[in-house]
Parts: C-alpha cells; sequence; structure tokens
C-alpha cells in the first residue's frame, strides 16, 4: 500500500511540475509575441528565461506578474496576447510616444492586474468595455493619449479602484452613472481620484455623480464641453481638496453649499458661463487658489 501511495505522490509531483514548465513557457511565448509587435525592445531581452534577468520583468513562481518599461523608446502596438499573461499585477508602458494603435479587449482578461499605467504614449481607439474585469485594480492612468468614444460604464464595475486618470485623451460623451443594471463612476467610492479634465465630455455634470459616501480628494473636469449647473452634490464630498471645474460651458448659481468644503485648497471655476456672486467661502480655511 505505502508503494502504491508513493507511486501515486510521484506522479501527482511530476504532472504539478510539468504544469508549473507548460504555463511558464506559456508567459515566454507571449513575451516573444509582445516582442514581434515592438520595436527597441531592451537589449538583454535574449535567452529562454524571462524571469531570471530580462529588464523590466519580473515574476513570482515563475509567473509573469510585472511588466514595467516606462520611458525606454517602445514603439508598435499592444498585442492581444498580452491577456494570456493570468498573473500579470504591473503593466506600466508609461511614456513611450511611438506606442499606438488599440487598447485591445483582451486587456479585461487580466483578472490579477491592479496597476495599468499607459500615459503618455499614443494609445487611440475606444477604451474596450472589457476594462471593467479587472476587479483587483487600483491605479488606471490612460491620461495623454489619444483615446476617443465614451467612458465606459463599467469602469463603474472597480470598486477597488483608487486612481482614475483619463485626462488629455480626445474622449467623448457624457460622464456615465449607474442606473438599472449598469455600472457608473459614482459607484467609486474609494477612489481618490477623478483626472477626466482635457477631453471632450459634454452634457452635464450628473448630480449623481457626487454622495457623501465617496473619499475623492481631486475632482478635474477642467477644458470639456460640459454645460448646465454645477450639481449641488458636490458640497456633500467632504473630502476634497481640489476641484476644477474651469473652461468649460457651465451655468447658473455656484451652489451654496460649496462652502461644505472646508479641505479644498484649489477651487477653479473660471471660463464658465456662471451667474450670480459666490457663496460665502470664509469658513474654507484650506482655500489658497480661486
Amino acid at each position: 500500500m505505502s508503494e502504491r501511495i508513493s507511486v501515486v505522490l510521484l506522479l501527482v509531483l511530476n504532472y504539478l511540475l510539468v504544469t508549473e514548465g507548460e504555463t511558464a513557457d506559456g508567459d515566454f511565448t507571449t513575451l516573444l509575441s509582445l516582442m514581434d509587435t515592438w520595436k527597441n525592445t531592451p537589449p538583454n531581452w535574449v535567452g529562454s528565461d524571462p524571469c531570471d534577468d530580462w529588464v523590466g520583468i519580473k515574476c513570482k513562481n515563475s509567473r509573469v506578474t510585472s511588466i514595467t518599461l516606462s520611458s525606454i523608446g517602445l514603439a508598435g502596438q499592444l498585442s492581444g496576447d498580452i491577456g494570456s499573461l493570468s498573473e500579470l499585477e504591473t503593466l506600466d508602458l508609461s511614456n513611450n510616444k511611438d506606442l499606438t494603435g488599440p487598447l485591445p479587449h483582451s486587456i479585461g482578461e487580466l483578472k490579477k492586474l491592479s496597476t495599468l499605467i499607459l500615459v503618455g504614449c499614443r494609445f487611440k481607439g475606444p477604451i474596450p468595455d472589457s476594462i471593467g474585469n479587472l476587479q483587483e485594480l487600483l491605479f488606471l492612468s490612460l491620461n495623454s493619449n489619444s483615446f476617443s468614444g465614451p467612458i465606459p460604464h463599467s469602469i463603474g464595475n472597480l470598486s477597488k479602484l483608487f486612481w482614475l486618470d483619463l485626462a488629455d485623451n480626445h474622449l467623448q460623451g457624457s460622464i456615465p452613472v449607474s442606473g438599472g443594471n449598469i455600472s457608473g463612476l459614482d459607484k467609486l467610492h474609494n477612489a481618490k481620484h477623478f483626472h477626466l479634465g482635457k477631453n471632450n465630455l459634454s452634457g452635464s455634470i450628473p448630480p449623481q455623480l457626487f454622495s457623501p459616501e465617496m473619499a475623492l480628494i481631486h475632482v478635474l473636469l477642467e477644458s470639456n464641453q460640459l454645460t448646465g449647473n454645477i450639481p449641488p452634490t458636490l458640497g456633500l464630498v467632504q473630502s476634497l481638496e481640489v476641484v476644477r471645474l474651469d473652461i468649460n460651458s457651465l451655468s447658473g448659481p455656484v451652489p451654496s453649499n460649496i462652502s461644505n468644503l472646508t479641505n479644498v485648497q484649489d477651487l477653479f471655476l473660471s471660463n464658465n458661463k456662471l451667474s450670480g456672486s459666490l457663496p460665502n467661502l470664509t469658513g474654507m480655511n484650506a482655500l489658497s487658489n480661486l
């Protein structure tokens, strides 16, 4: 009996070792696919063990967990094969001006991804709805690209999100909020940063966007095409420190309860069509820029 148990254990161990090897081989194949679509990859991206000494690659248990290749002159597109790196937690390709093309739908298959930083590239096209599948995501920085189309409602599914930066793109349409079975940015109660400025967003700022449950410190909506009133619900987010609504077409009075934002240091409302006088701001002792 003991010999049979030993044989079974050896078979199980052999299976696990083969499975681990196959999985690591799969990650290596994916990195080779990325290399096929990129130019100017690091010179030491040679050999068959990326986990050993490839620049920008970090691994755990033979699986790729991090790709960090910021500001190295990468050129080309992001292959859809990126979705095969199922253990990836960090993807930082920021400040590579010649990275272009769409963000592949398969980005949503990276279920363990916590950090996605693509700032300062030239990605274009819509932000895929599949990005809402990244339930572990904490940092989403897609700013300073050429993304177009609407902000996906599915971003509202990212309940752990701390940092949302979509600024300086060509995004259009309204600011998405939830309704029925559809999610929206109002569901991001753990987010500290909404950076949506320098786009082509239109329509009103939804009152539903803000609530006392939110932890926001930055709301940056400047340089869009927003219309309508400043919603009084903005005054409910007392954690706010920076509010930028300037360079839009907002109208009507400034809500009186904005004076509740006693932690606000920067409040920019200029270059709109606001009417009436400012409410009493004497309680906003932290305010330094208006």
